[in-house]
Order: structure tokens, then C-alpha cells, then sequence
């Protein structure tokens, strides 16, 4: 009989007055009796709505049924049928916009908590990935230009397909923005190292510290043998405000400042990667990256931190679950403010920003309501660091190195109407490269679909 509890099976997690000076995980993940009561809340719709909101399409009743009969390895394997990242997705995914939003027990009461339930399964179950490749190799080979959740969604899905597969990375570790961009707290390293294991034993080759575009072309690609090219790079060019004082020293963006930490372990006293501790920090932005950034300040130290944006609360892009989190570890939160001059001491060093007060206007052509300055409500908020969190955008050196690959005015590769396949033969991209900074689980979506429409192409191209 399912279970008609109104709401979800509570997440165990670390207190917030402890968890807010270290970097172990905030979710301690369910006990099994937590699994058990959350996965007998789902209904086992016939018509399964929650998987069309899904964008790797997870099965996700079937997942579920699994685990409800206390088989997290045969959930696990019905989740890998699709997703080759359930460990993940399962702690990132914004599932309360996704699937979640369209569970039918969401209409009378909380949704099943989905990504709760997939974290278990990859947590507990034993993956089948390694097994999933084809016995014979097709012999073509396919290059991947970026590590990320798109790239990596892809290469699973061309190498069980038979392909030869390589993934082309530019730093030194493989991951992306799963290794330089989420905080160990949300998402530990040694998960996303596990997941790229598992990619290996696949038979995905990584090669690291590749820089395409200078290492070497994807012209050069091209002639050393691959067949087609799939472009993951991401959007990893950050974006600033453009304000007087920007260049003060204590201007930062998130970009640099979770690389350092997250990437280069600033946060362990054994490395010895410089960064700036703050003693009183203010983020700029309303997303998932600006509350990633204020809890790591928090962490490293800082008296006091602030996130600055300039919407209400309502609008923040960042997930709901985020922002609790960030308001329980003490981070103040300062809507309906922006930015507008960054003030410094004789040094030049940041002491303060000066902001002037919003109030939302009439809707703009995306839907939102437009904030429009009060006049006259300037006034300083004190700090040392400010950390800029307000976009980003793709690098430029793809396509300004590549022949024929062209991008639209943000820089965001120009795609056809199937939405991987660029304006260079033989070239297809996705994720944050083709739609700037967006989810891992779209960028995943992305790979899934480029894997598909490359596997069509060269399948065409050998007739």
C-alpha cells in the first residue's frame, strides 16, 4: 500500500552552527528506513509525468518501485539505463523544477523527493556502467572537448554505442564544473571521482591538460583521425559589473574564487594555494554559484557575508534548498540591491560597496519584473571582499580557432534546429557551450542528445 504521508520523509543533515565552519557534506543522505517510507509515497503512475520532466529521462517510478522492495543495485541499474551520473544528480539536480514539479503527489502536498531517493540508490547500489559497453568497437573514433557534466553524458553514451571515445580536458583534473565549481560540501570530489572511474573502466579515454584551440586545433583533430567532435567546454568565462572600483584588490569572481577552493584545495592547510580570507565578504548574484560562494567564505572564516541582489528573494534563480541552507549557516541576505561602486582605502584595498536600494517595475520580455533604482538611497555596506557571481559566458578560444563554427552575440555556439549539431560539419555541441550557464542536468540532457545525433551522422556519413 503506498504511503499517503502529506509530506516528505526529512532529509538527515549536519547542524547548521557546526556545518558552517567545515566542508563535510550538509546531506547525510537517507537511512534505509528513511528510503523505504519516501519510496512507498510514490503513486507508480501509469503515465509516469515525472520522467517527461526529467531531461535524461529516467525511468523513474521503476527506479523507485526497486528501491521500495530494498534493491538499490537493481534501482541503480534501471537509473543507468539513462544517466550515467546518478551520484550526482542525485545531490545537484534541481528536481523540485524538474521532475519533482510534475509528481502528481505535488498536488496535494509535497512531490515524492525524487532526487533523495536517486542519491540512495547511487550511494547504496552497485553501478553496472563499466559492463554497458558493446562487445565489438566500431573502430571510430570521436573526440569530447570538455569533462563537464555535458561531456561526460555524451562520451558514456557514444562508448556503449561502440565508439572509440576520447575526452579532450583543459586542466588538470577531470570534471569541469562538477570538480572547480561545487563546493565539497554539496557535491564531494570523491564522488565525481568515482563517477569518472566508472567511465574509464567503460572505456572513455581522458586526456588531460588539452587545451583545444591551442594544444592543438579541432582542425587538427579532425586530421589525427576522429570522426566527429562534440564541444563540452562549458561557459566558464566569468562576467563583471562594469562599476567604478571593480578592479580594487578584494574584487573577485566566483569563478577564480571556488576554482582555488574547490579545484585547488585552498581549503586544506596541506596545499598551498593563495586565497583571500575574508573577514567580512559580500556576493553579488542570486544563484546557485553566488550561495556556493558565500557558504565557502563562511567557511574559510569570515566574520560576516552577504549576498547582494538585486530582486527579491522570489526571483533568485538559486535553488530553494540553497538558500535555506545558506540562511541557517548565517549568511544575510540583502535584496532588492545592487551594486554600484566598489570603495577602497589609499592602497587600493576594498573597505566597502556602495549600493542604492531596487523596487521591481513592470514585467520584462522574459517575465520577470525589472528592478528600477530609488533615487537617493545610496549607502555603504562594509567589506573587504566582494565576490562577483552576476553570469558567465563561454570562452572564445573554440571559435575563434575554428573554421565555420560560428556563435551568437553572448558568444554561445550557434546550433541547427536540433540543437547539438553547429554551423562546421562534423561538429556538434551542447550544455552551458550552446545555452550558457545553465544545470547539470541539462548540460547532461544536451550530451545525451549530441550522442544520438553524432551516432546518426556518422552512420550516414559510412553509407
Amino acid at each position: 500500500m503506498p504511503n499517503m504521508q502529506k509530506t516528505k520523509t526529512p532529509m538527515p543533515s549536519q547542524d547548521a552552527s557546526v556545518r558552517a565552519r567545515n566542508w563535510y557534506e550538509v546531506a547525510l543522505g537517507y537511512t534505509a528506513e528513511d528510503m523505504a517510507n519516501e519510496a512507498a509515497r510514490c503513486l507508480n503512475c501509469k503515465n509516469h509525468p515525472c520522467t517527461a520532466g526529467c531531461p535524461v529521462a529516467v525511468n523513474i517510478p521503476g527506479f523507485i518501485k526497486k528501491l521500495a522492495e530494498g534493491k538499490p543495485t537493481e534501482a541503480l541499474r534501471v537509473i543507468e539505463e539513462t544517466s550515467s551520473l546518478a551520484a550526482i544528480c542525485g545531490r545537484v539536480c534541481p528536481q523540485e523544477r524538474q521532475c519533482e514539479s510534475l509528481c502528481v503527489r505535488g498536488k496535494n502536498g509535497d512531490p515524492v523527493g525524487i532526487g533523495r531517493l536517486e542519491r540512495y540508490a547511487a550511494d547504496h547500489g552497485v553501478s553496472g556502467i563499466s559492463g554497458a559497453k558493446k562487445e565489438k568497437d566500431s573502430g571510430v573514433r570521436v573526440a569530447v572537448i570538455g569533462s563537464g557534466p555535458a561531456g561526460l553524458s555524451c562520451a558514456s553514451d557514444l562508448c556503449r554505442m561502440g565508439y572509440e571515445v576520447t575526452v579532450f580536458e583543459a586542466l588538470h583534473k577531470a570534471g569541469g564544473v562538477l570538480s572547480y565549481g561545487i563546493p565539497e560540501f554539496r557535491l564531494p570530489k570523491s564522488i565525481v571521482g568515482k563517477q569518472i572511474e566508472s567511465l574509464k573502466e567503460l572505456g572513455v579515454e581522458f586526456r588531460l591538460d588539452y587545451v583545444v584551440g591551442r594544444t592543438f586545433t579541432v582542425d587538427e583533430l579532425f586530421e589525427s583521425g576522429y570522426e566527429a567532435i562534440f564541444i563540452g567546454s562549458g561557459a566558464g568565462l566569468p562576467g563583471f559589473m562594469g562599476i567604478p572600483g571593480e578592479n580594487a584588490a578584494g574584487v573577485m569572481s566566483a569563478n577564480e574564487f571556488l576554482t582555488r577552493i574547490n579545484l585547488m584545495k585552498a581549503y586544506r592547510e596541506e596545499y598551498d594555494t593563495p586565497i583571500r580570507i575574508p573577514t567580512r565578504a559580500a556576493v553579488v548574484g542570486g544563484g546557485n554559484v553566488a550561495m556556493d560562494a558565500a557558504r565557502c567564505a563562511m567557511r574559510l572564516g569570515a566574520e560576516e557575508v552577504s549576498i547582494i541582489y538585486r530582486r527579491s528573494e522570489e526571483e533568485m534563480p538559486a535553488r530553494a534548498e540553497e538558500i535555506e541552507h545558506a540562511k541557517e549557516e548565517g549568511i544575510v541576505f540583502r535584496t532588492l540591491q545592487n551594486p554600484v561602486k566598489v570603495n577602497t582605502d589609499e592602497k587600493g584595498n576594498t573597505v566597502s560597496v556602495t549600493v542604492v536600494d531596487m523596487e521591481l517595475g513592470e514585467p520584462g520580455p522574459d517575465g520577470r519584473r525589472r528592478p528600477v533604482e530609488k533615487a537617493g538611497s545610496e549607502h555603504d555596506i562594509p567589506c573587504d571582499t566582494l565576490i562577483v557571481a552576476v553570469g558567465t559566458s563561454p570562452n572564445p578560444l573554440l571559435r575563434m580557432t575554428t573554421p565555420g563554427l560560428e556563435s551568437d552575440r553572448k558568444g554561445c555556439l550557434t546550433v541547427l534546429e536540433d540543437g547539438v549539431t553547429t554551423t562546421r560539419p562534423g561538429v556538434f555541441a551542447g550544455g552551458d557551450a550552446v545555452s550558457g550557464a545553465a544545470t547539470v542536468i541539462l548540460a547532461m540532457g544536451a550530451g545525451k542528445k549530441a550522442a544520438k545525433a553524432i551516432d546518426e551522422y556518422l552512420k550516414s556519413k559510412a553509407k
